[in-house]
């Protein structure tokens, strides 16, 4: 199979948002359709939120008739930051607006920015009167001074308005989130043609800190600094680590062999699997240190996966290990396990679902827990150590019928391939 892709993967995260602007001005009266949620808790989970509310849920609609979240491509986590070009920040953009992705192409001058608007109009009026009382004077002309007020432009004013932050009162939160609501509801009560809802909206992706630090917070039990170097360790991780030559040989004897892959059934609720074929790679390891190789491996699938999750505020993946054909006594090569797991618990907080293991024979169970004693006990609790394919389903959202008409585990993952394949590249 030839597949046009890079030869580098860069990650799939990153702190720069891209935009959309929602414009009521088909139905000024219409409603976006999706459920807020407020960020003007007072909370520490909130220090990143660059606005005081952002969607909490988009709910199902008819295709008959679509809301305008689902016809602009509203998604949660999106971040409401402004109302017919008025901020409502927590603080400033990082990013210029002219240098970000505008996902909704309409015409923003539908924002009504009157006041600024006319102001511009009324000094460029002043200006040619002025200018037309000079053709009748000889004015000495001054030296300009370099250090003298410039006002802003109109444009500038725009821009320092759409903006502007508002302080949270620490005395009253949800003030700022409640003024928020009062501003589109007085808006849309004028049902003013001219002056319809503009709401402006970033969004962020899964592992900029935005979404992950909440993640981070989580993981260090609520202790800010320890969340802090956490996080900080993990961002100088992310610009060592990648990117990944795909192309590296040994990665992709890996990849093609499918030793570590992905199961993606995408129904019922249930995350996105990272497979790990263990029998494969202990015979793939013999002879050679595949230990690099499996990790990126392993890192590029769960990158993927928590990229495509429906929810980038909480991205969750799940792991199954494959045992079949290992020898628990004799052929467990735990070290394996361990660095994939000194990749994943510092840099992926929060985000594993389970952690299925199969078939491990009920005797051995004591045996391979023992084996395992170097993860900590809030992971540990998200692991499943079984020889039930039953219990493999049923924790994993699979189906056991199309695995056994599939002739097992293997077969169904190859069948549920996605993504796989565009990481794989031809000789």
């Amino acid at each position: 199979m030839t597949t046009n892709h890079s030869p580098l993967f860069e990650g799939n995260s990153s702190d720069r948002p891209s935009i959309l602007t929602i414009s009521f001005a088909s139905d000024p009266t219409a409603s976006l359709g999706v459920q807020l949620a407020s960020h003007d808790n007072g909370l520490t989970n909130e220090m990143f939120s660059p606005g005081y509310s952002s969607v909490g849920g988009v709910p199902d609609d008819s295709e008959s008739s679509p809301t305008l979240a689902k016809k602009f491509g509203v998604k949660v986590g999106d971040y409401l930051v402004a109302v017919n070009g008025e901020g409502y920040r927590r603080f400033p953009p990082d990013f210029p607006e002219e240098e970000l992705e505008e996902l909704t192409k309409i015409d923003t001058d539908l924002i009504n920015l009157s006041s600024v608007e006319e102001e511009g109009k009324q000094q460029q009026e002043q200006d040619t009167a002025e200018n037309d009382d000079d053709n009748d004077q000889v004015v000495e002309k001054e030296e300009p001074d370099d250090f003298s007020y410039k006002p802003p432009s109109a444009e500038e004013q725009k821009r320092q308005l759409k903006g502007r932050v508002i302080h949270a009162n620490t005395s009253n939160p949800g003030e700022v989130y409640d003024k928020l609501l009062t501003k589109i509801r007085q808006i849309k009560a004028q049902r003013d043609p001219s002056n319809p809802l503009v709401l402006s909206l970033e969004r962020y992706m899964w592992d900029s800190r935005v979404h992950s630090w909440s993640r981070f917070l989580s993981a260090r039990r609520g202790n800010v600094p320890e969340a802090m170097t956490m996080i900080q360790a993990h961002e100088r991780w992310r610009n060592d680590f990648f990117p990944i030559d795909l192309t590296n040989p040994s990665l992709q004897q890996v990849m093609k062999a499918h030793a570590v892959s992905e199961v993606d059934i995408g129904e019922g609720g249930h995350a996105a699997v990272v497979y790990i074929d263990f029998a494969k790679l202990q015979m793939m390891a013999t002879g050679q240190d595949l230990s690099m190789d499996v990790v990126q491996a392993f890192v590029v699938y769960t990158e993927a996966l928590l990229s495509r999750s429906p929810d980038p505020r909480r991205p969750k993946t799940s792991q199954m290990v494959d045992l079949t054909g290992v020898n628990l006594k004799q052929g467990f090569k735990v070290n394996m396990l361990k660095k994939m797991y000194r990749t994943f618990e510092p840099n992926y907080p929060e985000t594993l679902e389970k952690m299925v293991m199969y078939p491990v024979p009920k005797a051995l169970v004591s045996v391979v827990n023992a084996m395992l004693s170097f993860v900590n006990e809030h992971t540990r609790k998200k692991f499943v150590i079984t020889d039930d394919l039953f219990v493999v389903c049923k924790e994993l959202g699979w189906n056991l019928k199309e695995i056994e008409s599939c002739g097992g585990v293997r077969s169904y993952m190859k069948k549920h391939l996605k993504h796989g394949l565009s990481f794989v590249f031809d000789d």
